[in-house]
């Protein structure tokens, strides 16, 4: 039987035999109560790594991201953040419906790249003081970029709209999901890249293989705030150690490291599927491990949009998403090898005959 090949999302991995022993031998106690030392020791490394006071593990992004807005923003508050940026289309209106905050974008139309927001961008959106407007009180950027391709935030940018961002009043949150992507593909460390955010979030289940979590990394007030808010939306859990030892092994032992091979794979991937009449996209736009792949009008025409093309290549073994109608999004990870990867252009090839 062939293998089916799951390039839905590096969320799919499945711990490594050597994380799972880890996971079987962690110390664990009740972290609501704080007595675990395995999450205590992951949080205390996490907050040394990204250079900030303090961590929180969470169950999941959407609650760190939510959790980061809960302790800087009071109800009828508004975040500032990109159209197309993860915490507004992909979690639910946590944002709205839990934090009671409204949402108003920054455009991207003097940025170089999609998805980059700019100063300027961010004078056009802030209205300024008046009883008719929300208060504007976050900037929540993403990188990496998930709908941008994996787009890698050009570091110079960063640094200029979070100096923006602060001489504006507001706080900025980074939705860092794969901010270890970010690190390696650009060569600069963590808690470089952090420098000018107030709070960040970042995934353990996306890259580093690990099976749940994710921490949310600010200052010490900012963290306490956010603990007592992840009790109340149900987010403490209690022996998570066996969890947090995951992610300690995962830290340990070069997981951060290998994700170039994740980067080198999906360039290959992307410069194959190209070769194939079925595509039309640029694979020089492939930043880290997603692959955006944007299907030619003749595919469209033949089969019908990317949701169809979608279940078409699922019967032949390869799962990936349809990220719009015209386009496929395939996704490198810790459980994908040379051999798999290369396979799936042979696929491709073998729906359209």
């Amino acid at each position: 039987m062939e293998p089916i090949i799951d390039m839905r999302s590096d969320t799919v991995t499945r711990p490594t035999p050597e994380m799972r022993d880890a996971m079987a031998r962690a110390a664990v106690g009740d972290d609501v109560a704080g007595d675990d030392p395995s999450v205590n020791e992951l949080e205390s490394r996490a907050s040394a790594l990204f250079g900030k006071e303090a961590a929180l593990f969470v169950p999941s992004g959407t609650m760190g991201n939510l959790l980061g807005i809960l302790a800087q923003t009071a109800p009828g508050d508004e975040i500032l953040t990109h159209q197309e940026n993860h915490i507004y289309y992909y979690e639910g209106g946590g944002y709205a419906a839990v934090a009671g905050c409204s949402v108003r974008f920054v455009d991207d139309q003097d940025a170089p790249k999609r998805g980059v927001m700019t100063p300027d961008g961010l004078d056009r959106a802030l209205r300024g003081c008046d009883i008719h407007f929300p208060r504007s009180r976050l900037l929540s950027i993403e990188n990496t970029h998930n709908r941008a391709g994996g787009l890698v935030w050009p570091e110079d940018m960063r640094r200029e709209l979070c100096d923006a961002a602060h001489q504006r009043g507001l706080r900025v949150h980074l939705d860092g999901a794969r901010l270890w992507n970010a690190s390696v593909a650009s060569g600069i460390p963590i808690h470089e890249l952090v420098e000018g955010c107030d709070s960040i979030s970042v995934c353990l289940s996306k890259g580093l293989g690990c099976p749940v979590g994710s921490l949310l990394v600010s200052d010490r007030e900012t963290i306490q705030i956010a603990r007592h808010k992840r009790k109340m939306i149900g987010g403490g859990m209690r022996q998570a150690g066996v969890l947090a030892a995951a992610a300690i092994h995962a830290l340990e032992h070069h997981h951060i490291d290998r994700l170039s091979e994740d980067h080198r794979r999906a360039k290959l991937l992307a410069e194959e599927l190209t070769k194939l009449p079925i595509f039309d996209f640029d694979p020089e736009l492939v930043e880290t491990n997603l692959v955006y792949a944007r299907l030619s009008r003749e595919a469209l025409e033949a089969q019908g949009d990317a949701f169809a093309w979608q279940d078409l290549l699922d019967e032949r073994g390869v799962r990936c998403y349809a990220e719009s109608r015209t386009t496929l999004r395939f996704v490198t990870h810790l459980d994908l090898s040379d051999e798999l990867v290369t396979l799936v252009p042979e696929r491709v090839a073998g729906v359209m005959h």
